[in-house]
Formats: structure tokens, C-alpha cells, sequence
């Protein structure tokens, strides 16, 4: 996933997650989209459908936005991690109170940051 670089942190999960949408929303850097809802659970994300008609969650950040259309600012997938509590990940980008996460399986997904205790943080 190409994305804005960011530092490597280590955290341990406090919170089991699962899978919310189990066919995400991937995006290349420039594709079109139209823009829906924005979230009020999770500010900061806006829910996004591509010429094909599947949608799903994009950080804000992530979307050129011109009202209703818009694009990918960069590369970009909804990809969730399901975690359980004591899992041990590495966490890279962290947006809108999510974190993109990898597990010692080398399966990398998002995580919410409430899940999450941070245990050391190292620049990449």
C-alpha cells in the first residue's frame, strides 16, 4: 500500500477486532470515485464508491474531493485485520484514529486504534 510515510510503532492488542467488510475497497493514486457519507462514528472518513460500484471507507486525507466526485490522492485498500487480545503487531500509517497494522503472520490490515496499546514507537 503506497501511502504518506509515517514512523514503525509496535503496539499490543487490548481489544479483539473482526472483520467488518470482507470484499474491501482498493484504490490506485488518481482513479475516480464518487463521494458519499462521511462518517460519524469515525470522523475523518468518507465513504467512497469506484466505477465499478464497489464502495467502502477512505481516510479524508486519502480523496481529492470536488463535491460529489472524486480521486485518489494515493494507492489505497480497506483491507481490515482481524486481531485478539495479546496479539503483538507492528503498526506503519495511522489516520483518523485507525492504524494500518502487520501481525507476526505478515498479514497487514486496519486496526482500530482503541484496540490498540502502544508499546514503542522507532523512526522508519
Amino acid at each position: 500500500m503506497d501511502h504518506p510515510p509515517d514512523r514503525t510503532t509496535s503496539a499490543r492488542v487490548i481489544a479483539a477486532w473482526q472483520v467488518t467488510y470482507s470484499d474491501p475497497l482498493t484504490l490506485r493514486a488518481g482513479e475516480e470515485v464518487t463521494v458519499g457519507k462521511h462518517d460519524t462514528e469515525w470522523p475523518g472518513w468518507v465513504w467512497c464508491t469506484n466505477r465499478t460500484g464497489k464502495g467502502g471507507w477512505v481516510p479524508e486525507q486519502y480523496i481529492e474531493e470536488h463535491g460529489s466526485e472524486g480521486a485518489a490522492r494515493y494507492d489505497y485498500t480497506a483491507v481490515e485485520l482481524a486481531v485478539n487480545v495479546g496479539d503483538e503487531l507492528l503498526v506503519g500509517q495511522r489516520i483518523n484514529g485507525w492504524a494500518w497494522c502487520t501481525n507476526a503472520n505478515g498479514q497487514s490490515g486496519w486496526v482500530p486504534e482503541r484496540n490498540l496499546e502502544m508499546i514503542s514507537t522507532q523512526p522508519e
